[in-house]
C-alpha cells in the first residue's frame, strides 16, 4: 500500500501543477472567452460529473455521499473559475474540510522512503533568468514561434 499512496501523491501533485500552469498560461491569452461562455462550459462539466457521482455513490455513507461530493465538485469548480479570472458560479462551501489538508506541504524523511515533494523554486533550484529581468518571477516568456 505505501507504493499506491506514494503514486497517488505524485499524481495529485502533478495534476495541481498542471492546473496552475494552465491558469497562468490562460492569463496570457488576449481574446479570452466571455464569462457566460466559461460558466456554461463549467456548468455542463459539473452536470456530467454529478450524474457520474450519483451513479457511483448510490448509498448514503457517513461523512461522504453523492450530495456532498457534488457540492465538493461545485466548490472546486468555483476555485478553478477564480484562478482563471472569472466570478464564482455556485458560491458553495467546501463540505470536506479535510481535503484542504491533502495539499499541505509534506516533509519526508529521505532515509525512510522516496521523497515526493518538488524542490522549492528559486531557493536551491537552478533557474535561468535573463539579465534584463528584474526578478526571478519574470522568467516565464513566450519567445518561441508556434
Amino acid at each position: 500500500m505505501p507504493g499506491l499512496t506514494f503514486s497517488n501523491e505524485l499524481i495529485s501533485r502533478d495534476e495541481g501543477l498542471h492546473t496552475d500552469f494552465a491558469c497562468l498560461l490562460y492569463t496570457y491569452i488576449k481574446d479570452r472567452l466571455t464569462q457566460k461562455t466559461v460558466h456554461s462550459i463549467v456548468d455542463e462539466a459539473v452536470q456530467i460529473e454529478a450524474v457520474f457521482i450519483s451513479e457511483s455513490i448510490p448509498v448514503e455513507l457517513i461523512g461522504m455521499n453523492s450530495t456532498l461530493m457534488i457540492q465538493y465538485i461545485k466548490f472546486v469548480s468555483d476555485r478553478l473559475l477564480m484562478a482563471l479570472g472569472y466570478e464564482k458560479l455556485y458560491n458553495v462551501t467546501n463540505p470536506f474540510e479535510w481535503m484542504d489538508l491533502i495539499s499541505l506541504q509534506g516533509k519526508t524523511n529521505f532515509f525512510e522512503k522516496r521523497v515526493g515533494e518538488y524542490q522549492k523554486a528559486n531557493v536551491m533550484a537552478k533557474s535561468i533568468v535573463s539579465p534584463d529581468s528584474v526578478s526571478a518571477n519574470e522568467n516565464f516568456i513566450f519567445n518561441e514561434d508556434f
